[in-house]
């Protein structure tokens, strides 16, 4: 007779048990995803832009993307940038920037990309550009908020050649930290 208290006893623990374990397994599923796996949307991130440390010729600023407080998100290695205002200034990423990886910013931590170019021709044959615009590589946040993908900011960083031996702004790619140039 005590041996059925024992088993009905015995098969509640093992039932009681195998649901554990199963919502400790389906969880573990469930929370796999991090939320740094989203692409940054314009509005996770103050953009602005920074003058780098010029020298014979060379001119250099950076685009740097810091984490708005209590933001986590990702920006690809490289990201597409154009200029308002240079229509002669040719803007093309540096090759670097194909193959680099990814970015995550959180809280308060920045990322850059460095931006090139020459400044060494007459003033006849140099642009000022009015704003550059970079674009978000997402729209959407992962709390649904929808935002413009464009960036753009004053071009504040002084002229560019315009001449057909010197005409381009170079793009380098996405780097984790503030700038170093």
């Amino acid at each position: 007779m005590t041996t059925r208290p024992s088993i009905r006893r015995t098969v509640t623990v093992l039932a009681v048990t195998g649901a554990a374990a199963s919502a400790v397994v389906a969880g573990a599923g469930a929370a796999s995803a991090m939320p740094t796996d989203f692409n940054c949307a314009s509005g996770q991130v103050d953009t602005t832009l920074v003058a780098g440390d010029p020298g014979a010729g060379q001119r250099y600023a950076s685009l740097v993307f810091t984490a708005k407080p209590g933001e986590s998100c990702t920006l690809p290695g490289a990201l597409p940038v154009t200029l308002t205002g240079a229509d002669g200034v040719t803007v093309t990423p540096d090759p670097a920037a194909a193959d680099a990886p990814a970015v995550t910013v959180a809280d308060g931590a920045p990322a850059s990309m460095l931006l090139h170019w020459t400044g060494i021709e007459a003033p006849e044959n140099q642009v000022s550009p009015t704003s550059v615009t970079v674009t978000a590589p997402a729209t959407t946040t992962p709390r649904g908020d929808t935002f413009d993908p464009a960036i753009t900011l004053p071009w504040n960083q002084g002229a560019l050649d315009d001449s057909a031996e010197a005409h381009n702004l170079t793009v380098g790619p996405v780097t984790a930290g503030a700038p170093t140039a």
